[in-house]
């Protein structure tokens, strides 16, 4: 990057007559980036002083704060179960504890580490992330629960490798992105080997099952082709041919098939009581929380009506305790969260680093729309899928892997900031 660039980027009236110059007809600033230009004005601004978004920061912190609540009120009385009796009633809340302190040390160890180490490495994780994959469904090494094998145990936690890949898939679209960038106008050249890769994890993450999962990896991939700059028309027979696939999978299962008329009319009495069970409990949940909820402890649901309360449907229980307020809070915290997190991806793009701004973005995409997914089936607005919500829901290696990849975001971040003063990254 040239020390003109950096002067551009980095003095407020260097920009301001950048803009006049653009706005007068004349030329300024760089060539065009090989990707889609979603660089506006914002992205380009003078960064501030400090050497991290804090912002950023206390959005997740919050979350996470406000997680650890909801979890300890959503399974406190989970123990009253038979299934749960040996537990005590601050169980789940002390392993989320744990689970956080370990995502903690973790994230903050990443947060040292170079995006060109990540580059470097992003084909390997990847690789290995597909190892884990298939270990997982090895009899006597995979945990099965509830008829899904989708776990190995590791002693302090239950290591989930469909998080993992979240992240992988991330890491491998951004990098291969890069790598093919001059081929991203041919469909065989730029999109076959990435559809190849994303079937392998989904025919992986299909046998766990896992659907869910394989949705955010889909979408994470198929939004870094995008935001790389792949042909729109190749693009569009990409999303065609996906979204046909995941219909014939529906079609072809009858119990998947169930759940979507159970999800069209949740209170048919022949679906009320079996897969719309859970659906129909949570939306009583935000009905009972009204505008401002029944107080924080208060819910009823949590008492054994609502399954899951403290994983997939945490929100259901933030609405019936705290009411529409709570539930818009946490909307908005995740609306900005993802915002933020697509500025500093496209800040990195506008600074010629294109595979720190397309893993930005990815991992935008991955925290925005798993977190849409998982409030949408909450709000019976989607299908019901075993989803959980970022930062917020019980669950260790999902939240170890989302603070990881924010801690990630950070460090985009803190070497946007070092390049724009005229340090480097």
């Amino acid at each position: 990057m040239t020390d003109a660039w950096r002067q551009w980027l980095s003095s407020p009236t260097a920009w301001w007559a950048a803009l006049r110059a653009r706005l007068a007809g004349a030329p300024a600033g760089p060539a065009h980036l090989p990707i889609r230009d979603w660089v506006g004005p914002a992205a380009a601004q003078p960064s501030r002083a400090h050497g991290f978004d804090r912002v950023l920061v206390w959005v997740v912190l919050a979350l996470l704060l406000l997680g650890i609540v909801m979890v300890y009120s959503a399974s406190v009385a989970l123990p009253d179960n038979p299934k749960f009796a040996r537990y005590t009633p601050t169980h789940f809340l002390s392993r989320h504890a744990l689970s956080l302190v370990i995502a903690f040390v973790a994230a903050l160890a990443v947060v040292q580490i170079p995006i060109a180490l990540w580059e470097k490495w992003a084909p390997w994780i990847f690789v290995a992330t597909l190892v884990l994959l298939v270990i997982v469904l090895v009899p006597f090494i995979g945990k099965g629960v509830n008829g899904a094998r989708r776990w190995i145990p590791l002693g302090l936690m239950n290591f989930q490798p469909s998080e993992l890949a979240k992240l992988a898939m991330a890491l491998y679209a951004a990098s291969y992105m890069v790598r093919k960038m001059d081929t991203r106008e041919n469909f065989f050249h730029a999109v076959t080997p990435m559809a190849i890769a994303l079937a392998f994890v989904g025919i992986l993450l299909l046998a766990e099952p896992d659907m869910g999962a394989f949705m955010v990896i889909a979408a994470i991939a198929l939004g870094i082709l995008f935001l790389g700059g792949v042909n729109g028309r190749m693009f569009a027979l990409v999303v065609g041919v996906l979204m046909g696939a995941f219909v014939l999978m529906i079609v072809l299962s009858p119990w998947r098939a169930e759940r979507i008329f159970a999800y069209l009319d949740p209170w048919n009495p022949a679906y009320a009581q079996s897969k719309a069970y859970q659906l129909t409990h949570s939306l009583i949940a935000f009905g009972r929380g009204e505008i401002f909820g029944q107080g924080l402890g208060s819910s009823v649901e949590k008492l054994h009506y609502l399954p899951e309360a403290h994983t997939d449907f945490l929100l259901a229980v933030v609405g019936e305790e705290l009411g529409f307020v709570g539930v818009f809070a946490v909307v908005a915290a995740f609306f900005w969260l993802t915002r933020r997190i697509f500025h500093i991806g496209r800040q990195a793009v506008a600074l010629d680093r294109v595979f720190a701004g397309l893993l930005a973005q990815g991992i935008g995409i991955w925290m925005g729309g798993q977190a849409f997914i998982n409030m949408g089936v909450n709000l019976g607005v989607l299908p019901t899928k075993g989803l959980t919500l970022p930062l917020m829901s019980y669950g260790g290696s999902a939240i170890l892997m989302n603070l990881v990849s924010l801690a990630i975001v950070v460090r985009i971040d803190i070497e946007n900031r070092s390049l724009m003063r005229g340090g480097r990254s």
